[in-house]
């Protein structure tokens, strides 16, 4: 056996078991399914090489893991995740710009989440705790404490069209100024080992993830509004999962809330990962919706244009997964929520949908691909492209 074969071996490994584990999904029903898994799996070997051999805890640095091309943990359309890795007892200094986001929030976890356990959530805030000066310049330093892992930015848009993104970096001042350290034998042999091991139990995790949580609730429901597990700050989500025929559609109705800098809805595939939002409509904020004259946003689900053969602007597309998960999500929030604010879903025939929502306003074709335009040049601007 050569040497550099010796290196990866554990990877391989890693790949084929991860390529097992896709292949024999349970919920995997069409070709179409396990073909997207088999993308789904990409994203996951990006993911795991991107966290093995990014990371420095020397020289620390924002590491954005999840991402139209690397979907997992039922990601938000609307966000942009960072991630940097922290070393006990150390201080960092975060510096960056605001950007119009709706939200910026950080967290700081122990550990990651894993297929039986959710991981500590040790510190949770949003900009509203940063001192920001009228250039929208920021810094903020912290000593991890025992236990911290990971410091996790989450910078959140509502309007799509018009915010944008800030800037951040993340430093150890003791460490400026100084080289990395050179290549070494043992330090790299760990980079493949931890990139093996992060890729088969990112894989385990996100299967076992939507059990603790989504569905533990009956099919085709939506819990009250309540404070997203794990600790994120000024966060409340309603959650669920569906299972429709093509003949068939939800229905959900939800308030807008204008007490929240941003409110989004969004439907995931049963890898527990977004759906293709940036050629289909799989979520929508309160800035991309309509909202009736009552105060009330109605979307539909559905795997076919729910008016008549045409869609709405409130259309939420299944692109062919007729299971999935659902979640709601409302950020930067001034109150707490309570059941009125929350959601009601209906299951109903494909066909009548027309008479549920007669105020419904169908959409030409062109229209609707100006829409789906729309979210391609936005999705490029914000992210990976």
């Amino acid at each position: 056996m050569s040497e550099a074969f010796g290196y990866t071996k554990p990877l391989q490994d890693a790949i084929a078991e991860a390529e097992e584990l896709i292949a024999n999904a349970p919920f995997i029903r069409t070709e179409a399914m396990r073909l997207e898994g088999y993308d789904y799996l990409a994203g996951r070997i990006r993911m795991a090489m991107q966290n093995a051999f990014d990371y420095d805890l020397e020289q620390p640095l924002f590491v954005n893991p999840t991402h139209q091309f690397s979907r997992q943990g039922l990601d938000n359309p609307d966000a942009i995740y960072l991630n940097a890795y922290l070393r006990e007892g150390v201080e960092y200094v975060v510096r960056g710009r605001r950007g119009t986001s709706a939200d910026l929030s950080f967290q700081v976890m122990g550990g990651a989440y894993s297929a039986d356990s959710v991981a500590t959530s040790f510190m949770a805030f949003d900009d509203r705790e940063l001192s920001v000066a009228q250039d929208g310049s920021f810094q903020l330093r912290y000593v991890a404490e025992p236990g911290a892992k990971t410091l996790i930015v989450r910078e959140v848009f509502n309007d799509w069209d018009t915010e944008t993104r800030g800037t951040l970096t993340i430093e150890r001042p003791d460490m400026i100024g100084r080289p990395r350290r050179p290549y070494a034998r043992e330090t790299l042999q760990k980079k493949y080992d931890v990139a093996a091991r992060t890729l088969v139990s990112s894989i385990q995790t996100w299967f076992a993830f939507p059990q603790f949580f989504q569905y533990k609730e009956p099919v085709n429901t939506l819990t009250v509004p309540a404070s997203t597990p794990g600790g994120l700050s000024s966060q409340f989500s309603s959650i669920g999962h569906y299972e429709i025929a093509e003949d068939e559609a939800l229905i959900v109705e939800v308030p807008r809330c204008d007490d929240a800098a941003y409110q989004g809805f969004q439907i995931g595939s049963d890898w527990y990962a977004s759906t293709d939002y940036e050629t289909h409509q799989t979520s929508l904020t309160k800035a991309q919706a309509v909202t009736d004259a009552d105060g009330v946003m109605r979307f539909v689900i559905s795997e076919r244009p729910p008016l008549d053969g045409r869609p709405i602007a409130n259309w939420l597309e299944t692109t062919g997964h007729l299971t999935g998960s659902i979640m709601l999500r409302w950020q930067h929030l001034t109150r707490d929520l309570t059941a009125v604010d929350g959601p009601t879903i209906r299951h109903v025939k494909l066909a009548d949908v027309p008479a549920e929502l007669p105020d419904a306003v169908p959409l030409s074709d062109s229209d609707y691909a100006t829409r789906i335009a729309a979210r391609q040049r936005a999705v490029a601007r914000r992210m990976i492209s």
